[in-house]
């Protein structure tokens, strides 16, 4: 851990020492201008650092802990911007340093105020899924997915509260949080977390951990969850009744969980042993990467998190070198995978071309 701090930390560093060479190399500013800069420039440099591997230890409040993600989206896409204006030779057209330094700049204040706004606002989502001899009494069963709340410095109850008001006027038969509810102690977010008690679903409401849940305080919140009201499926499952039609909802630990504790290692096989005959098969499962293991246990559709859609650029083309699905519907032989692209966020407040969503799944008959 302590060498993949320096790691990180160094190249971090040398980034943004990069961005300053290149933005202030120029002569755009001088004096006690540049000193500001340049301080600055430091302290996006160290803030994100602390707020990600010191929280633990160090006695930040939210609204330090908000500025310091907020600087790290800031850092991160005023790094983008600088290393593509070097790519395009943008100063070799004939345009003044110094102009294309305050561009830069203004460009990248301008995004992150865009995206600071877009991932405030979770969108709904609604997606149609065929599934082969579905009898018509579970005809038009709706889930409703949140995923990846991720309550914590940045997301208070506030918006947790216009989530469930979200969610419940969508008028579900179950809602499934899939994993990620929050990042932080209990005792610190208890009251944050508590509108989601308010969720109301015909069928129940059910939670799977995701792999933040993990970090903190895992046997708290769980119990936390449950005391919201919610089912927990570890590596189990229910089955739900709606007139004649019967749809097994399972649930799974998030694919790193045995890594945290022993026994909850995630096994889709597992959470269907004892299962009595049905007509439809629901996982859900955090990480996308459980689908394989899903399809091979008989699954007909699972519901999944955690990639975020790579939550902004250009997360959102890398995440695809770690993760087989980063969003939406997709068919694996003869289940369907959804993977949500979250309803919250991680770390910086932004959301840029992977949009924040409360999804709607319902199910239909394959025609």
């Amino acid at each position: 851990m302590r060498r993949r701090f320096w790691v990180i930390a160094s190249v971090w560093t040398l980034l943004h020492v990069y961005v300053g060479v290149r933005l202030f190399g120029h002569g755009i500013l001088r004096g006690e201008w540049l000193v500001v800069a340049c301080g600055a420039l430091a302290f996006l440099t160290v803030a994100p650092l602390a707020a990600l591997f010191g929280r633990k230890a160090l006695p930040f409040t939210s609204a330090v802990q908000g500025v310091a993600f907020t600087g790290m989206g800031l850092s991160s896409i005023l790094i983008v911007f600088v290393l593509a204006t070097d790519v395009l030779a943008v100063r070799a057209w004939g345009v003044d340093g110094r102009i294309a330094s305050l561009a830069t700049v203004a460009a990248a204040l301008a995004v992150t105020a865009s995206g600071a706004w877009l991932a405030r606002r979770p969108r709904v989502v609604r997606v149609a899924v065929p599934i082969a001899d579905l009898p018509k009494d579970l005809e038009g069963f709706r889930i409703v997915q949140v995923s990846d709340l991720h309550v914590g410095p940045t997301i208070k109850r506030r918006f947790v509260q216009r989530v469930v008001e979200t969610a419940n006027g969508l008028d579900p038969d179950v809602v499934a949080l899939t994993g990620d509810v929050a990042d932080g102690a209990v005792g610190a977010l208890r009251q944050d977390v508590a509108p989601l008690a308010d969720l109301h679903a015909r069928y129940g409401k059910f939670f799977v951990s995701g792999n933040h849940d993990y970090y903190w305080d895992p046997v708290g919140w769980l119990r936390e969850v449950e005391r919201l009201g919610f089912t927990v499926l570890t590596n189990a499952h229910r089955l739900l009744r709606r007139g004649t039609g019967t749809l097994l909802l399972a649930g799974v630990t998030d694919a790193s969980a045995g890594h945290h504790m022993p026994g909850h290692a995630s096994n889709p096989q597992a959470a269907l042993a004892g299962a009595p005959e049905r007509d439809v098969a629901v996982l859900l499962a955090h990480q996308p990467q459980s689908a394989f293991a899903a399809r091979a246990a008989g699954f007909d559709l699972q519901l999944s998190g955690h990639t975020h859609g790579g939550q902004y650029f250009p997360f959102n083309l890398l995440v695809r070198l770690f993760q087989p699905f980063v969003a939406g519907l997709h068919r694996l032989e003869e289940m369907w995978l959804y993977v949500s692209r979250g309803t919250g966020y991680w770390g910086p407040p932004l959301r840029l071309g992977a949009p924040s969503e409360v999804t709607l799944i319902e199910l239909h008959a394959a025609s």
